[in-house]
């Protein structure tokens, strides 16, 4: 692979030389597949949980090139229909080469589905899409894992933010999945997810259909040490040095979140200082927030006047155990404690604050750097 311009990789996944760490995290997840177990695994957004999945997958190739690995987001679909083609478009056609054979079997399993089939630009790859009525939803589904269990050929499927499927219409999303899945031997999951508290439910319930049914794998920050020599190592290689102090300054700013660290490692290598300092980090932080100004004036006004209140004092606070402790309450003079739990619950919902075990935060660091501003 030729070398990248910035070794300080913002989006995608470029190659095991890009990065940084997670060695008991792929070891631990490849073990669990490789020993017939699903897995769950829950990171926050902006962590390098998909980074990792697809590092998980490069290895894996490595070690056992003929086994498929596929990777879907789900993030956006709304309902089961969506979720259906979602996986139809990465999985069919892919168990099978070349795509004159997929076109046949794929033809043959779900000719009552009329499905139809184009062909990646840039890969030449395949990709299936299927004609759905509502009635017929469950039974499209089943003929996906009929076509998995068929092929006899391993293969791993990462379904990212897979919370997704609680918000369906379909109550019974969660039951279904898990009918078909625990009956294609040759196939194993990751689950993956960025909302802490869904996924806990969703595999840690005994009423829930997922209970017990998968491996849990947390992810949190890069150890800084680790991350540090990485990072220093790369800017070593053109000849420049990266303080350790200066990236411990960096790596607390932005609580260690490994989006934040590399999107302003990244603007600092592009940029070149001659010595990289703390007026570096400052500098390329402010810019990188004056960018996203707009964004941010409009998530600001969309919100109601408590939420913004509670927002506002969240980021102030920079992290808060107990948002809804009347000491809290008093001190950024909040409205009712009814008031202040349903904008909570709002926020959190949408994303605005994220809930640790310890508290909350304001899920965007440059966001709250913003808010602090005001």
């Amino acid at each position: 692979m030729k070398e990248l311009n910035n070794p300080f990789v913002v989006y995608g996944y470029k190659g095991s030389q890009y990065f940084c760490d997670r060695e008991n995290e792929t070891e631990k997840i490849i073990n669990g597949l490789d020993n017939e177990r699903n897995i769950t695994l829950i990171a926050p957004r902006r962590i390098g949980k998909t980074g990792l999945i697809h590092h998980v997958f490069a290895k894996i190739k490595e070690r056992q090139p003929d086994t498929c690995c596929i990777y879907f987001d789900i993030l956006a679909t709304r309902t089961l229909e969506q979720f259906i083609q979602q996986m139809a478009r990465n999985v069919l056609g892919r168990l099978d080469t070349p795509s004159q054979t997929a076109l046949r079997k794929v033809q043959d399993f779900f000719s009552a589905f009329r499905p139809s089939m184009t062909f990646d630009a840039n890969t030449g790859v395949p990709t299936f899409s299927l004609d759905i009525v509502k009635s017929q939803e469950e039974r499209s589904l089943q003929r996906i894992f009929e076509y998995l269990n068929q092929s006899k050929k391993r293969c791993y499927i990462a379904i990212d933010e897979f919370q997704q499927i609680t918000k369906y219409p379909n109550t019974d999303t969660e039951a279904l999945l898990r009918s078909f899945i625990q009956f294609v031997p040759n196939v194993y999951f990751i689950f993956a997810g960025s909302k802490q508290h869904m996924m806990s439910d969703m595999f840690l319930s005994p009423e829930r259909p997922f209970y017990q049914g998968a491996q849990i794998v947390n992810i949190k920050e890069i150890n800084e040490e680790v991350y540090y020599r990485f990072a220093n190592a790369m800017f070593q290689k053109r000849g420049q040095v990266l303080p350790e102090s200066v990236f411990h300054y960096l790596y607390n700013k932005v609580d260690g979140q490994t989006w934040y660290v590399q999107t302003i490692l990244n603007r600092i290598y592009s940029n070149q200082p001659v010595d990289i300092a703390n007026t570096d980090i400052d500098w390329t932080i402010s810019e990188l927030i004056n960018e996203e100004e707009v964004a941010f004036e409009n998530y600001y006004s969309s919100l109601t006047s408590n939420q913004a209140a509670l927002l506002l004092a969240i980021a102030h606070e920079q992290h808060v155990k107990s948002p809804m402790s009347q000491s809290f309450i008093s001190k950024y003079r909040l409205p009712a404690l009814s008031s202040v739990k349903m904008a909570l619950n709002s926020l959190t919902e949408n994303q605005f604050i994220y809930q640790y075990h310890d508290g909350y935060i304001v899920y965007d660091r440059f966001f709250a750097m913003w808010l602090r501003r005001l």
